[in-house]
């Protein structure tokens, strides 16, 4: 399935005739075909689809977490093979090393790239800074609610400047308000950071929040993928009429009138 194409500079991703079929008691269950999308340089992309449409798959794929059966990803069109240091991932719960403080957590994947601990730390402070943790430098994981300790998994996958930021569910696990508050977060650091973002939700307002284009994907064997172009200002209202309309219609696509 074609859908339309870009051309942009770092951290394009282009996907090329994807496909990805698991084996379900012995049966083949198809969950991503011959899928086809450029995803541009500096852009949001919000993954959506119902449970075993394959978003989370598609994401480990774009991670190198994943092969896919046939079909290429490139980024910046060098066809991709297993995970590079172009790329960052950011998962639900946020991983931290709970022997290591804020700050050196932070740090961990630029020194294990050789980065001494001196400028490790500079560049860590940074992104501190970024997230709103100045202050907590030297608390542990321990020390941090689940949506600081989420705001030390994001500072971590910048710090090592990746081109493109992949992430999967990462406020699934937060309560509302908390959520609510890491969106607008993570809306500011995209911004401020222009970085290619990937993000795989359930949440459709947080889709449409976040994103530039909304990409469902078809629960239904042989169904079309979507792309929805979302053209709202930013900073985004949720209350705005164009906000509740795309709301609205991003809930008729998928049968919850």
């Amino acid at each position: 399935m074609a859908l339309p194409q870009f051309n942009t500079g770092l951290g394009e991703v282009t996907i090329r005739h994807l496909s990805k079929t698991f084996t379900l008691n012995g049966q083949p269950l198809p969950i991503l075909k011959d899928l086809n999308l450029t995803i541009r340089s500096g852009e949001s992309l919000a993954i959506v689809g119902a449970s075993g449409s394959g978003k989370t798959t598609l994401l480990r794929i774009l991670a190198g977490l994943e092969e896919a059966d046939s079909g290429d990803v490139l980024i910046d069109g060098r066809r991709i093979r297993g995970v590079g240091t172009e790329r960052a991932v950011i998962f639900q719960e946020p991983r931290l090393l709970p022997w290591l403080t804020v700050i050196d957590n932070i740090g961990f994947g630029l020194e294990t790239r050789g980065v001494s601990r001196e400028e490790s730390h500079l560049v860590s402070q940074r992104y501190v800074d970024l997230v709103g943790l100045k202050g907590f430098e030297t608390a542990y994981p321990r020390q941090l609610s689940g949506g600081m300790a989420q705001r030390v998994g994001i500072a971590r996958a910048l710090a090592v400047q990746p081109e493109i930021l992949l992430l999967d569910e990462p406020l699934g696990a937060l309560d509302a308000m908390t959520k609510i508050s890491m969106q607008q977060e993570l809306a500011r650091i995209w911004k401020e950071e222009d970085v290619t973002t990937v993000l795989v939700t359930h949440d459709l307002e947080e889709a449409i929040f976040l994103a530039d284009r909304i990409l469902i994907l078809p629960r239904e064997k042989g169904g079309e993928p979507l792309l929805i172009n979302i053209d709202l200002p930013r900073p985004r209202d949720r209350s705005a009429s164009g906000f509740v309309r795309q709301r609205e219609e991003l809930l008729g696509l998928f049968g919850l009138h």
